[in-house]
């Protein structure tokens, strides 16, 4: 019997509680090291500071029964003390354990970093990119792309530290989208170092509703808040389109992170009819669709979809990648061939290998 195919996963995580404690403070320049991001000890705990202000927590392992059922890895049973998902070694184990050749992992800017200061801010992130390179993906560069972070400050800063990135290894880039205008003309200047780099660059889920409904652990606001997550990257497409970004830059590929897939159908059919009906009227349009455009040039990410089989031929199986999201609540780990079987199982062989693995060991670069 054949062994099952390999799966590469798109879309995991490494929170800001599993970086190392001492990752900052052992890397940044002398100048500003005193300003960055450190680890302090308050009220019994280790939570990470800077700029006068909390960003989290530094390890805690999940104890109580609610902790480990919010956690993939405790809900597998394994014993973590709050740094496994950090540990590249550790990470490799489970990625075995759950069948996964590759993982693309986001980093805490994913989930909100929040630096003020620019110097800071592009001293912090060049900091990560390099840790991520020689440390994290060094321990097996071919399955492991912890993807690099961008300054959100400024389009100049973000393309310049992308075209650092491509020299020094990296494969692919988070640009924090709700922290800069990329309507503004300015940011082609990143737009075109992505081409020119060919990095992918990736808007991930993060936060912002208009009713501040956020995520409370055990509360309704839990399931209401992951019910509307995968919406917010519906403006930050749209602008990409209309605005010209892919249209002007064909070599610009675009990763709509865990956005799901079944609110796509609906957006791109709605594009089309704007971009037909307004196309003459406007101040710019694009030759192309924007269904032609999103197909050309855009991925979406899931975990599991039980619309796939009905949303994936509307969407095309080029367009799509599944993610286990590892370590996070919704993580399919460490059942995800299971939970591919169940998404995709009705779909062609083709088009589930191309969903669960050829689409982004080809976007990433990845060996097959």
């Amino acid at each position: 019997m054949d062994p099952a195919p390999a799966l590469y996963s798109c879309d995991d995580h490494l929170d800001l509680r599993a970086v190392p404690p001492d990752l900052w403070q052992s890397r940044l320049p002398r100048d500003v090291r005193e300003r960055g991001p450190r680890v302090v000890s308050r009220e019994r705990e280790s939570v990470w500071v800077c700029e006068g202000r909390v960003l989290g927590a530094s390890g805690r392992p999940a104890n109580s029964v609610v902790a480990k059922s919010l956690s993939a890895i405790g809900r597998a049973g394994i014993e973590d003390d709050g740094f496994r998902a950090g540990n590249p070694k550790l990470r490799l184990e489970d990625m075995d354990r759950d069948g996964l050749r590759a993982s693309v992992i986001y980093g805490p800017l994913a989930l909100g970093f929040p630096i003020s200061d620019p110097e800071l801010q592009s001293a912090c992130y060049a900091a990560w990119n390099d840790w991520a390179v020689e440390e994290f993906n060094a321990a097996e560069p071919e399955r492991l792309c912890l993807l690099a972070f961008l300054p959100s400050h400024s389009p100049e800063a973000a393309a310049a530290e992308l075209e650092r990135c491509a020299a020094i290894g990296h494969r692919g880039a988070i640009l924090s989208v709700f922290d800069a205008d990329i309507s503004s003309p300015g940011w082609d200047r990143l737009w075109a170092a992505a081409q020119h780099t060919a990095l992918p660059l990736s808007f991930h889920i993060r936060a912002g509703s208009w009713s501040n409904l956020s995520y409370k652990i055990g509360k309704w606001q839990s399931a209401a808040f992951a019910s509307i997550l995968p919406l917010q990257l519906d403006e930050p497409l749209a602008t990409m389109i209309f605005s010209g970004a892919l249209d002007r830059h064909p070599g610009l590929k675009l990763v709509l992170a865990e956005s799901g897939l079944g609110w796509l159908p609906y957006f791109l059919t709605r594009m089309d009819l704007e971009w037909r009906a307004l196309k003459d009227k406007l101040d710019y349009a694009s030759s192309a669709s924007p269904s032609e455009l999103f197909h050309r040039q855009v991925m979406a990410t899931f975990e599991e979809e039980e619309l796939a089989p009905q949303v994936v031929p509307m969407i095309g199986a080029d367009s799509c990648m599944w993610a286990s999201d590892y370590p996070h609540t919704d993580s399919t780990f460490p059942r995800s061939r299971q939970a591919v079987e169940e998404s995709l199982g009705a779909l062609p062989e083709p088009d589930r290998h191309k969903i669960s693995a050829t689409n982004c060991a080809r976007l990433y670069d990845l060996a097959k």
